[in-house]
């Protein structure tokens, strides 16, 4: 997808270096073609290939005896994390140990179906992917060449590549750049909070094989009756990270450890009093959705302004 003029001076977009020039173009629908209207899912049609390929980046593993050792327990999901896999998906490291499980990521998407949505962690963009069918407009960051393509790579295997803009950016730069223009000509409607959670203190990946990152696996091994607090959020901490979104869009998706403080969650909603609410209105609520896989419990989402159910008219 080409820049956007009204994003003048916040992106970044991947080098050439990441680009194909051999491989078939974006798809050539026109750019006047109808959108789906607001919050209708949108309609792949399978696969559409682009000329964006990521395969000398990073290995594709077919088989188990492939995957380094560290990585074997998140092969054996790779269909969890990406149902196309076997088409070609490619993950790094980080993005083998932090992806948000496809079901997952689907039923957050459902959630979060607006015009514009804003992903700032996007990774290897499982999230994305899902947000691009339920949404008319994904912009994706991350602060990470690599990832960024192997984000447009997952894509485009996908079908949806034409529908997410991909920004190489760190989100406190990119939000403080977005807030500091005097009149504002796009509209982010949603915006999906997915932050590290954690520094090479919140357990060891060389003793652990697990990253410092945002995980839904690494969960598993954690002591059940700690709690996880947002000051261990990364780049800041995790209500300052909600404080500068909430300047961005009041429709917030929080993604966190399902062991965080409940107490620190209930504590964002002193945020959300907003000066143009009248003392008619209902104080705000806060939806929390668990996330299972199977018997497992992987995550929490936190909902706040008009994503959360009988909520809608915040939005």
């Amino acid at each position: 997808m080409g820049k956007k003029p009204n994003l003048t001076g916040l992106s970044r977009f991947l080098p050439q270096d990441f680009l194909n020039p051999k491989a078939t173009s974006l798809s050539e629908k026109s750019q006047n073609e109808s959108r789906p209207a607001k919050k209708h899912k949108t309609d792949t049609h399978g696969p559409v290939r682009t000329r964006y390929d990521a395969t000398a980046l990073v290995p594709h593993y077919t088989t188990a005896h492939e995957v380094p050792e560290n990585l074997q327990k998140y092969f054996s999901q790779r269909k969890r994390y990406f149902s196309l896999y076997d088409q070609g998906c490619l993950l790094d490291e980080e993005g083998w140990y932090s992806v948000t499980p496809e079901d997952i990521a689907v039923q957050i998407a459902d959630r979060c179906r607006c015009d514009t949505i804003l992903d700032p962690f996007c990774g290897v963009g499982g999230n994305a992917i899902a947000f691009a069918k339920t949404c008319e407009h994904v912009i994706a960051l991350d602060i990470s060449p690599t990832r960024l393509a192997l984000a447009r790579h997952n894509a485009a295997i996908y079908g949806v590549a034409d529908r997410i803009e991909f920004i190489l950016a760190d989100y406190i730069s990119f939000a403080n750049a977005y807030l500091s223009r005097p009149h504002p000509t796009r509209r982010i409607d949603v915006v999906f909070l997915s932050p590290p959670w954690g520094g090479p203190g919140y357990i060891s990946p060389s003793e652990n094989h697990v990253s410092p990152y945002n995980n839904t696996d690494f969960q598993d091994d954690l002591e059940t009756h700690s709690q996880y607090s947002l000051s261990r959020i990364q780049p800041v901490h995790g209500a300052d990270l909600f404080r500068l979104t909430k300047r961005i869009s009041d429709n917030i998706a929080y993604f966190l450890p399902r062991n965080t403080d409940l107490n620190e969650i209930s504590a964002l909603g002193l945020l959300e009093k907003d000066e143009k609410v009248t003392p008619d209105d209902k104080s705000r609520m806060i939806e929390v959705e668990e996330e299972w896989m199977g018997s497992k419990l992987k995550a929490l989402t936190c909902y706040f302004g008009g994503l959360v159910g009988g909520q809608e008219h915040v939005f």
